[in-house]
């Protein structure tokens, strides 16, 4: 009976997993690659798990012979570190897929700060255009992101495109992100900076043409009294 409860959560747990906000429900490659590894990081540490858990076990009743060969240097040691490198090896070769690369990928700009995001990117007629919240990006093409920060250290996160990237004042980090398709995917900062932490979120809008054709509600929506740091 005891684990009746935890078998009547599991669909509340699996429905978790999905949604706007969810890292294991992507919707690009670069996404798709840190899914993959979560899933991979999750198989390792329950392997592990059932074996300290069969240790466990076998520390209850008579004793009974064992040998330090076996247990101590074969399950014990080598076979952790089998584990261990082999998720370490399968984060090092997601980390490198996933990095950005100078292959004339579309540029856009993220700038942070308390509790908001202004977006920058190239219009149709070579001029820049700017929005609060909303990150427009042309979709099924690779688009680095230039993070920068205006006060503190806040994040970059949209959890379905990429991972996370921190934005720090006075220094720029570029992330990659890609969508499969058109669409509206959520994005929120990931770093705790202050009071408006919680409300700090936006929209990434990909559209299937682009440059975009926006309208008049939709470009130049920044605050033109905030200065914005290249």
């Amino acid at each position: 009976m005891r684990g009746l409860p935890s078998l009547l959560m599991l669909p509340l747990m699996l429905a978790a997993c999905d949604g706007p906000l969810s890292a294991l429900s992507p919707r690009g490659p670069v996404a798709a690659e840190i899914a993959w590894l979560w899933w991979a990081m999750l198989a390792g540490a329950a392997v592990l798990t059932v074996l300290v858990l069969a240790l466990l076990a076998m520390g209850f009743g008579a004793p009974r012979p064992a040998r330090a060969r076996v247990w101590i240097h074969g399950m014990g040691l080598w076979f952790s570190v089998a584990v261990l490198t082999a998720v370490l090896a399968a984060g090092l070769w997601v980390g490198e897929r996933i990095l950005p690369r100078d292959d004339g990928a579309v540029t856009v700009h993220a700038h942070a700060w308390q509790w908001g995001w202004t977006f920058t990117h190239t219009g149709p007629d070579g001029a820049e255009v700017r929005s609060d919240n909303l990150l427009h990006i042309p979709a099924g093409q690779p688009v680095d992101v230039l993070v920068t920060a205006e006060d503190v250290i806040h994040s970059f996160w949209v959890p379905q495109l990429a991972g996370k990237l921190d934005a720090i004042p006075g220094r720029t980090n570029r992330t990659r992100i890609v969508a499969d398709s058109p669409g509206t995917y959520a994005g929120l900062c990931a770093e705790f900076c202050g009071l408006g932490h919680a409300r700090m979120r936006f929209n990434v809008e990909a559209h299937a043409e682009w440059p975009p054709l926006l309208a008049a509600d939709d470009a130049d929506t920044a605050d033109p009294d905030r200065e914005v740091r290249p």
